[in-house]
């Protein structure tokens, strides 16, 4: 007991000190567990003998991340996904395998390692490549759900891997250790439980009796989610005990991952059908709930154990050679994924995405590994080299996505690839961009027979503007000779309605230093983007969601018992107070110092608080003998102020 505490102890104090630091640094949190297992193990040296068996009991978060993945994807977007399942996916796995296995082939190597190694290489990290997405926001981009298709393929393919490499066992081999380092023998655990009824009997059926019960396990998951679900949820409910909810929900992973292991499928992807399954219940968040800390703090083990068990003494032994076959590997697999890109026609920036994501050995690799080993498919030096080079490339990941960071914000500021369009007409309105704030803008300005110049770098919004009959010029609005070119020499307005905020804060510090004189309407991405707007010089700032907020809020007061007039007295009372705060909040910002670490600004925020608390129940106070009068008449009052006549008297003359 003592020691597993004292274990305990130094993975998590580890995971606290370096994790912090290493997500601060911009680094990811996925980096950082690497980086903490690596100082527990190669460098201290107070952990190693347990990896092993952690690593086991810690890849059950891949698991239950897999089956969160699946609770958000309903299944007619599973479905949808069969084309990128099946060509990206298989693809990938088969033109990876087919590759390396050459390659080795041409170095000497005898072809059913080669093959085993081949296969070994075309998987990739499932863990490692999910957490970062989910954390960078990037898995509803299409190359992350790109390689989401063919993380799920490769989920799939360990099956047959699994059952074509005991034909590739080499007679040489045979009676050899299966020992391998820092991965145990997977079938340890089936020869302990052999005295396991249940066990015995699944290992003694026919082929075809096996592939029954597979087929009946698998709809038995689909059905009992599908029926099932919904009743045994109420049923635990009605305890009313919080931690039954979580006993529901880990029984349900948990015993969906045995089902599944029983019959030798992978239990990460039983559990996304799962998921998959429920994605329509309404237990679907309770489940979230419940499951997210636990996927988060297996998955960060395994990253740990990753990391302690990179054989660096061997890399120390051979570093040309480890390095080489470890680069070699993902430019390899990089070059595949680039070409299968282009053939699915995936767009720049989700082209390095999907490319880099997947560059790297995976999990899955270990198993393969070890499986082979057991099966005497796999000399020890291959199989050792094997896990360095997977451990390695897993290690090397988060730099990947750091250098796709780059690249999205290098190729954002580039010359777009094609050429500005010639402006030939000027408006009294330039609009920076038409999105989805810049649309409604324009339409309201142009059907009120006011003329517009909008300007957009996007070819495809413009291209599709067209088709309805809106008219719109390529080109960056921040550059300067696009900008004069649509008239800003003589435009009367110009509205800055770009998505990126450096981009919009840029045009309009070079439209007040060019007109002094021209009104400035810019959108805002926050509280920190309308500061920076405000000195740059522009007139009017929007918050992108400040307004459908406030309505939001009003139509909570009215159903929270609020009369109409006294909603939306309140509202008009926060909008007008909230918008003064603003300029007030301007006056103290410091930029590039956190709002947080400014002493003016949180004393100044503070008072405008209380002061915008006291307007609104000032406001409340009048308004409160007018709702005691007729509704109609003060609702017309509200709506008309400036008419003597409620509106149907209005209406009637």
């Amino acid at each position: 007991m003592e020691s597993f505490l004292l274990q305990a102890s130094i993975y998590l104090g580890a995971a606290v000190c370096v994790v912090p630091l290493a997500v601060r640094l911009g680094l990811g949190s996925v980096l950082g567990y690497l980086a903490a297992g690596i100082l527990m193990g190669p460098i201290l040296g107070i952990a190693g003998a347990e990896t092993a068996d952690l690593q086991h009991f810690a890849e059950f978060g891949v698991v239950l991340m897999l089956f969160l993945i699946g609770l958000e994807l309903e299944p007619k977007s599973l479905w949808e996904m069969r084309h990128k399942l099946l060509g990206m996916g298989g693809a990938q796995v088969v033109l990876t395998t087919a590759s390396v296995a050459i390659g080795l082939i041409w170095f000497g190597v005898t072809p059913a390692v080669a093959l085993v190694l081949g296969m070994t290489a075309s998987l990739s990290s499932t863990a490692i490549v999910l957490q970062t997405l989910s954390e960078k926001n990037l898995m509803r981009t299409q190359g992350g759900r790109s390689a989401f298709s063919v993380l799920l393929t490769q989920d799939m393919a360990v099956i047959p891997m699994l059952a074509v490499i005991p034909l590739l066992a080499l007679p040489e081999l045979a009676g050899q250790s299966a020992e391998v380092y820092g991965v145990s023998n997977p079938q340890d655990v089936v020869e302990q439980a052999a005295t396991s009824q249940l066990i015995t009997t699944v290992q003694s059926l026919p082929g075809w009796g096996a592939g029954l019960l597979t087929l009946a396990i698998v709809a038995g998951i689909v059905l009992a989610g599908h029926y099932l679900s919904r009743p045994i949820f109420r049923f635990v409910h009605a305890a009313k005990l919080p931690e039954m909810s979580t006993f529901i929900s880990l029984l349900m992973v948990l015993g969906i991952a045995f089902l599944m292991m029983l019959v030798g499928l992978s239990p990460a992807l039983g559990t996304f059908v799962a998921g998959v399954v429920l994605a329509n219940s309404e237990f679907r968040h309770q489940l979230e709930a419940d499951l997210k800390p636990f996927k988060g703090l297996l998955l960060g083990l395994f990253f740990m154990t990753v990391g302690v068990g990179i054989n660096f003494k061997m890399l120390a032994r051979e570093p040309l050679t480890v390095l080489g076959l470890t680069l070699g590997l993902m430019l390899l697999k990089a070059l595949i994924l680039v070409a299968i890109s282009l053939v699915f026609k995936l767009k720049r920036q989700d082209r390095w995405l999907f490319s880099l994501s997947l560059a790297q050995g995976g999990e899955f690799g270990f198993l393969i590994v070890s499986f082979a080993r057991s099966e005497s498919a796999l000399p020890l030096a291959a199989g050792q080299m094997g896990l360095l080079v997977i451990s390695l490339s897993m290690l090397l990941t988060p730099f990947l996505f750091i250098g796709y960071d780059w690249l999205s914000a290098r190729f954002a500021h580039r010359t777009p690839d094609h050429a500005p369009d010639e402006i030939d007409e000027k408006g009294q309105v330039i609009i920076a961009g038409i999105g989805r704030f810049g649309q409604v803008v324009n339409r309201l300005i142009r059907t009120s027979g006011i003329p517009t110049v909008v300007l957009d770098n996007d070819m495809t919004t413009i291209e599709t503007m067209r088709k309805f009959g809106v008219k719109g010029f390529f080109g960056d609005p921040a550059r300067p000779e696009l900008l004069e070119a649509a008239g800003l020499a003589e435009a009367q307005v110009i509205v800055i309605a770009v998505d990126d905020s450096d981009t919009a804060t840029r045009i309009v510090r070079y439209a007040r230093s060019r007109r002094p004189d021209i009104h400035i309407v810019a959108r805002a991405r926050d509280r920190v983007h309308v500061y920076e707007l405000y000195q740059a010089g522009a007139n009017d700032i929007v918050r992108e969601t400040f307004d459908s907020s406030v309505r939001a809020g009003r139509y909570v007061l009215e159903n929270m018992g609020f009369s109409e007039y006294e909603a939306a007295k309140v509202s008009q009372a926060y909008y007008r107070v909230d918008r003064g705060a603003m300029r007030d909040l301007a006056e103290v910002w410091v930029p590039g110092q956190p709002t947080h670490l400014n002493d003016a600004y949180i004393a100044r925020a503070k008072q405008l608080d209380r002061d915008l608390e006291i307007a609104l129940m000032e406001e409340l106070h009048e308004v409160k003998p007018m709702a005691a009068e007729d509704p109609a008449e003060v609702i017309d009052a509200m709506l008309f102020p400036d008419m003597d006549e409620p509106r149907d008297r209005q209406a009637e003359q």
